[in-house]
């Protein structure tokens, strides 16, 4: 099988048939001529059901997980909720106890009153989530690096834990892609993407994916929610998505590169207490990060000495970041994260999270030293 990188660079890229054009086309059409004999002898009736782009994009990220299948959504949190809404009333779902706001907010506010269980736990202990773990447990949803402490998953480790127990295990690889890890090699289930960061890559696209390990009964409902509840991607954007995915490796490996640098920078900066990056030996997650991901990641957190208004200020100075909620793209973004989140925010008050783009790494780092003061 040809390199990663081979296969990015050609995603979905099969020349096409009846033009020889080496970029697939958009077929925007929402509707598929139906034959005299009443059958849809194409196989597509209606794209909310099946579209020919979305399903060159499902096909290629499903393959490059390692995966048996993939639905694609209209969001990160739209694949999310189709697969909380996969399970059922009174089954239990076990959260990393820094999981995604976003998610919290989303099983607090919708899931728990329609009657799902759920209960957090500090996912670097897999002893801790053996315990938290319950007979009507089905699902175990990991983020690793998490966000925005990026805290460390073992996530073999995990997956025995959750299996043993009868449950699945999900993994979040927004950050990583399967560029930098896949979690199917280390016995996870599933594999939850918003595609609107490192995949569709350059701040311009919505949508988010779920891949599976097996086609099974839970792939099949989720499956079915797609195109029953109709939060589908659309074909404009599976197509961005696909165009995206054929820099990845490029965009990456230059955008971690610099991460680490600005990491190993920040770690000494008397202005910075803490560095929150796998790539430094003093992380927790370092030797696990360096067992199970290919590369560190491009996302990092500080905390600034001052607390809450020399955080703010930090974030004010700065001239090449910008200021920004989202990550993954071309573009190095800032963000004071507890200030965006829901109260009450985890999140330390001193935390600022940086999405490393593509920017040369001098002027990033001249850019954070002047702002920190240095």
């Amino acid at each position: 099988m040809p390199h990663l990188e081979t296969r990015l660079a050609q995603a979905g890229g099969v020349p096409d048939p009846e033009t020889g054009a080496l970029i697939p086309p958009i077929h925007l059409s929402t509707t598929y001529e139906r034959g005299a004999d009443g059958v849809y002898p194409r196989g597509f009736v209606y794209s909310r059901l099946a579209n020919p782009t979305r399903l060159r994009f499902e096909t290629t990220l499903a393959a490059l997980e390692g995966g048996a299948a993939c639905a694609a959504f209209a969001s990160g949190m739209a694949a999310a909720t189709a697969v909380l809404q996969a399970l059922r009333p009174g089954d239990h779902l076990l959260l990393p106890d820094d999981v995604y706001y976003g998610m919290r907010r989303l099983v607090e506010t919708v899931f728990a009153e329609w009657g799902l269980a759920w209960s957090e736990v500090d996912m670097t202990d897999p002893d801790a989530v053996a315990a938290a773990l319950r007979p009507e447990t089905r699902l175990v949803w990991t983020e690793t690096p998490s966000n925005p402490m990026l805290k460390i998953t073992d996530l073999r480790a995990v997956a025995e834990r959750a299996h043993a127990a009868g449950a699945r295990l999900l993994v979040d690889g927004t950050w990583m892609t399967p560029f930098l890890q896949r979690p199917f090699e280390h016995e996870a289930d599933l594999v939850l993407h918003s595609v609107t960061k490192y995949l569709g890559g350059h701040s311009d696209v919505l949508g988010g994916a779920v891949v599976f390990r097996a086609e099974d009964a839970f792939s099949e409902r989720v499956r079915a929610l797609q195109t029953s509840a109709g939060a589908v991607m659309d074909p404009f954007s599976a197509w961005l998505a696909l165009r995206g995915m054929r820099t990845l490796a490029a965009r990456l490996r230059m955008q971690c590169d610099t991460a680490r640098r600005l990491a190993a920078f920040l770690q000494t900066h008397p202005a910075v207490a803490r560095v929150h990056h796998p790539s430094l030996p003093e992380h927790p997650g370092h030797a696990v990060a360096r067992r199970q991901m290919d590369d560190d990641g491009a996302m990092l957190s500080i905390e600034v000495r001052g607390g809450l208004d020399e955080a703010l200020g930090v974030a004010a100075r700065v001239k090449v970041f910008t200021r920004a909620t989202s990550l993954g793209g071309v573009e190095s973004l800032i963000e004071h994260r507890a200030s965006i989140e829901a109260p009450p925010s985890r999140t330390p008050a001193s935390l600022l999270r940086l999405s490393i783009g593509l920017e040369h790494p001098d002027d990033l780092l001249a850019d954070l030293s002047q702002a920190l003061g240095g």
